[in-house]
């Protein structure tokens, strides 16, 4: 049975992970879009600087951008293992990374507004366990940037301005308006997460939780599915491009998930990240061993 020091450890180590590695599938996606790039072009240049940046991270291990933004920790973890353990070390790791510079102080106190130095403060970083009936112990993490935080959007639906219906078609038009209204902002090209349902809170969550995707899988949902393709053409088509300098990679993905509402609401939330996108997943088997999926 892991202790506090061992979690703590190990949640650092996630932490550095997702700092400093550029997701292979993320990177991959962002050479796509290079090839698409006219050369010479403000785009091809601002995505060739964003390579070499995430190439020089991953080599001095260290952050890939000054902005290391809010960590989000899922963790799904087997009966035994204690809820209330896992958060403190969470806590514990955020404060120890902050320490050791993998990342910056980036904790404000609201009220004063001052910095809290430890990178640690109510509500980050933010923590989120569940139990689940498998051996072991599951976690994720998401650094999630304030520039990008920023553009994000929440849309009620139905929306006459837009001729947003509550239906696919209408979650679709509201989607594409938030890439339209971000225009670059939040470090384009983004990836986009998406929750159609839910309340104003959950909604976003789940957006968020969209993120942890990998840019190549397939949602089992057909519908689903069909929309995320189409969603990512035609952000692409709307020619605001990198950074905003125009061309053709506006966004690198777009995953779409779905919760239950109540019949007053249809909420679509949308999750904007940067193409930044710091995530990393560990896996803790019963035995200790710990594995490091793609």
């Amino acid at each position: 049975m892991m202790g506090l020091s061992a979690w703590t450890e190990l949640l650092v180590e996630v932490i550095a992970a997702a700092t400093a590695r550029l997701p292979d599938d993320v990177t991959a996606a962002i050479r796509d879009g290079r090839k698409r790039e006219a050369e010479g072009s403000l785009a091809a240049m601002a995505l060739d600087a964003i390579l070499k940046n995430a190439e020089l991270a991953c080599s001095e291990k260290a952050p890939m951008c000054q902005d290391t933004g809010v960590p989000l920790f899922w963790i799904h973890h087997p009966a035994g293992v204690s809820t209330g353990l896992l958060v403190r070390a969470c806590v514990e790791a955020v404060r120890r990374a902050t320490a050791e510079k993998l990342l910056r102080e980036n904790a404000v106190d609201t009220l004063t507004g001052r910095n809290t130095g430890t990178g640690q403060a109510p509500g980050i970083p933010s923590v989120h366990c569940e139990e689940w009936d498998r051996p072991e112990t599951k976690i994720e993490l998401l650094l999630k940037g304030g520039g990008c935080e920023n553009t994000s959007a929440q849309y009620s639906l139905p929306d006459s301005k837009l001729g947003a219906d509550r239906n696919l078609e209408g979650a679709r038009r509201v989607v594409l308006d938030a890439v339209y209204q971000a225009q670059g902002r939040g470090c384009g090209p983004g990836i986009l997460g998406v929750c159609l349902g839910g309340d104003r809170s959950s909604g976003y969550l789940e957006a968020k939780y969209q993120l942890m995707r990998r840019l190549d899988d397939k949602n089992p949902v057909a519908e689903l599915d069909a929309l995320e393709r189409r969603l990512v053409e035609e952000s692409n088509q709307l020619g605001i491009g990198p950074m905003g300098f125009g061309g053709k990679t506006t966004v690198l993905g777009a995953k779409v998930g779905t919760l239950g509402r109540v019949p007053a609401s249809y909420f679509v939330s949308i999750a904007y990240l940067c193409w930044a996108a710091r995530r990393a997943t560990a896996i803790v088997g019963a035995n200790g061993d710990v594995t490091w999926p793609s």
